[in-house]
């Protein structure tokens, strides 16, 4: 292989965030809570209340701006 392969860090940031919310919902269903709903929640209303704790997946999420998940969320249903 002798070309440089170009990356789009763009690219990387959404991946992170659609892995992240991938594993927040799975802590969410994992304490029984519905995981669409309280992500929907929290997306809406802004408050992390709705995201648990448990296994730090409030602090996984809140990381990211909210405008962000949902455009990450939008790409991905509007790219399949």
């Amino acid at each position: 292989m002798d070309q440089t392969k170009v990356y789009d860090s763009n690219e990387f940031h959404d991946e992170l965030i659609a892995i992240t919310i991938k594993e927040v919902a799975d802590i969410l269903d994992e304490r029984g809570y519905n995981a669409i709903n309280q992500i929907v929640g929290y997306l809406m209303s802004g408050d992390p209340g709705y995201i648990s704790s448990h296994k730090e997946a409030r602090n996984k999420l809140t990381k990211y701006e909210r405008s962000e998940i949902l455009e990450v969320l939008v790409k991905k249903y509007l790219s399949k």
